[in-house]
């Protein structure tokens, strides 16, 4: 905490450090104009001034995450996509959403979710376990880093990519958005917060833009509540049924599920709620989704790390068709799962880890002569970059990592990820 405040009051900046990510709010929402502006880039600022820039910065953008005149169909905002009543991701199950000028433009992979991402760690070629966490000696690989390839580190970075892609709210360039920004209801609370002559240059009213958009997503109560059954249980404040508790031995036994082996499901050491990722990268091969319009091309593989949207690994033959491991907190409300969003439901994702092997004639297309076509969406080159720890790595005909009844019972355990927000009107009120 002490750490947090001095860099804030050095620096000046309260980017993405929302006054409820320090636990407290020492100011209304309303500010006067002596508190707030600083312009985009302010100088040192007293702590008052430094807090109250924060909540000032996540008022405003909570505004503009719902606000669809900031995309240049006028008809879709942040919250089209990432819904707040189902996680802020997705409401729907299809595998990817249209964008662009005419909401036409199909994006090329599932829209993730925004919860829990504020303790992802930038990304690294080499990640290294701390020493209070576990063996510092060993090189954990490509880990962290936002979106699925990890391409960008900070929530300002990635609230370009969506303002900016042709196939998500399709702006032409920052001036498109910040146009738009000046027309908006709440371009008064732009200008106290950035200056009154803020819009008079595009690239720094850009960069007030996604400062905002940055601190809203760092907004505990908004985006990280830890406010599941799973985490009362961890309390000491709920319990759980006797098939949730042995779905949750299933899932973190390293013979059967071996889930938590990458999402985590223990807290950490200085007592942080598990964020049931480890935010490496693992190959899959899920199995290629034709409901995706980019795969009716043949020659068109999204290879995750190493492009085609990644592109600074494009000659890393190594990284092919590895993704980053998302949490799997709120897991149960997704409707589509993977990169990809093949899959429509949890079980036959947990019946898809206990069985790639195993039966791959489940889940692959057969060719012409009959024999399967397994690992559909990797080229050949690249199957070495599978994961192949348990419950994977079984050959055809072996018997499943995991039973019907420990699937089971594994989805429902995964059910008490959800956080108390999220659940239906009765049940959540019973959750607080």
């Amino acid at each position: 905490m002490a750490t947090k405040i001095i860099w804030l009051l050095r620096s000046g900046l309260a980017l993405g450090l929302a006054a409820s990510t320090l636990g407290f709010s020492l100011f209304p929402l309303r500010q006067s104009s002596a508190a707030v502006t600083g312009g985009v880039h302010p100088g040192p600022m007293s702590r008052a001034q430094a807090y109250a820039r924060a909540e000032a910065l996540t008022e405003l953008g909570r505004k503009m995450f719902f606000d669809s005149s900031l995309s240049a169909s006028g008809m879709q905002a942040c919250a089209s996509c990432h819904d707040p009543h189902h996680g802020f991701a997705p409401d729907t199950a299809t595998p990817v959403e249209m964008g662009g000028a005419h909401l036409d433009r199909p994006g090329l992979r599932a829209v993730p979710t925004l919860r829990y991402l504020q303790a992802v760690p930038s990304f690294t070629e080499h990640f290294y376990d701390s020493e209070d966490e576990g063996d510092e000696s060993v090189d954990n690989g490509p880990t962290g880093g936002l979106t699925w390839d990890g391409r960008v580190d900070h929530g300002y970075d990635q609230a370009k990519i969506p303002l900016l892609s042709p196939f998500e709210m399709g702006n032409k360039d920052e001036n498109q958005v910040v146009t738009s920004l000046s027309k908006a209801a709440y371009s008064g609370d732009f200008r106290e917060i950035f200056g009154q002559d803020v819009f008079g240059n595009a690239r720094d009213a850009f960069q007030g833009a996604v400062e905002a958009l940055s601190t809203f997503e760092q907004s505990g109560a908004d985006f990280y509540p830890y406010s599941s059954r799973y985490d009362a249980f961890l309390a000491g404040k709920g319990t759980l049924t006797a098939q949730e508790l042995h779905g949750r031995e299933v899932f973190e036994d390293p013979a059967k599920g071996n889930c938590s082996s990458c999402h985590l499901s223990e807290p950490a050491n200085d007592g942080e709620p598990p964020q049931f990722s480890d935010f490496g990268f693992l190959g899959l091969a899920v199995p290629r989704n034709m409901a995706i319009p980019a795969n009716a091309d043949p020659n068109y593989h999204d290879l995750g790390l190493c492009g085609p949207q990644r592109t600074d690994f494009k000659d890393r033959p190594d990284y092919c068709g590895l993704f980053r491991t998302p949490t799997l907190r709120n897991v149960a409300l997704k409707k589509s799962f993977f990169h990809n969003g093949y899959f429509h439901s949890l079980r036959d994702v947990v019946s898809f880890y206990a069985t790639r092997d195993s039966d791959p004639g489940r889940w692959y297309p057969k060719n012409a002569d009959g024999t399967i076509r397994k690992y559909d969406d990797i080229p050949e080159a690249y199957w070495g970059n599978l994961n192949q720890d348990p419950p994977f790595g079984r050959k055809p005909g072996d018997p499943p990592a995991l039973t019907e009844s420990e699937i089971d019972d594994i989805v429902a355990f995964l059910g008490t990820l959800t956080d108390a927000d999220q659940l239906p009107g009765p049940a959540q009120q019973a959750a607080h």
